[in-house]
């Protein structure tokens, strides 16, 4: 058997068990089902056609994933830009920004003591729609680590393979999008009545 037929065989036992994965990813990234599907087929379709640039079997999802993560990032997220959109910086410097990064660590102390990491605390009084939908709302850069880490599993080292960024990079997005979700999150529970009001 050769390399290349060695691969091909490859990609037909492991595809099937990362599609879901994919699927889901997808969803997540175009927010819209046809799209998903869409970008899934794409990846996968580009993926076969260049499996000879599969360098490591072991790495066959983080491969895969990053070639679906390269397709939206050439097509789906141009089309999915409105006009006024601006983008949004992951190392902010002027003053509005840094209040939302720092924005727990400006609470009273006494809530710093008990609520350390809120969204631990009330996950199970919210919907899991709930979390999605505050996962859903991040800006695009921490949204797609943060599902890479905490909703596929990857380590820090195979979600910086997957977005072909250094792994400090991956840290840095992973304390900004966890720091902006568990303010949303801290909001959300505050509109259902779960926690008190700050003011």
């Amino acid at each position: 058997m050769t390399k290349q037929e060695e691969l091909k065989k490859l990609f037909s036992d492991r595809i099937a068990e990362t599609m879901d994965s994919l699927y889901v990813m997808a969803k997540r990234l175009t927010r819209n089902q046809a799209d998903a599907e869409d970008l899934v087929a794409e990846a996968v379709t580009k993926a076969w056609a260049a499996i000879d640039s599969l360098q490591d079997k072991e790495r066959f999802r983080s491969w895969i994933f990053r070639i679906m993560h390269n397709c939206f990032v050439s097509d789906y997220r141009k089309k999915a830009v409105r006009p006024g959109e601006t983008s949004y910086d992951e190392n902010p410097s002027d003053k509005d920004e840094q209040q939302v990064v720092s924005y727990l660590l400006d609470q009273p102390q006494e809530f710093l003591c008990w609520w350390a990491e809120p969204e631990r605390e009330f996950v199970n009084g919210l919907l899991g729609d709930d979390i999605m939908a505050a996962i859903d709302n991040l800006p695009e850069v921490f949204r797609v680590t943060v599902l890479l880490v905490n909703l596929e599993g990857f380590s820090y080292d195979e979600a910086a393979e997957v977005l072909g960024v250094p792994p400090g990079t991956i840290r840095s997005r992973m304390k900004r999008g966890r720091t902006l979700l568990q303010k949303a999150l801290w909001e959300q529970a505050q509109e259902a009545g779960l926690m008190p009001t700050i003011s």
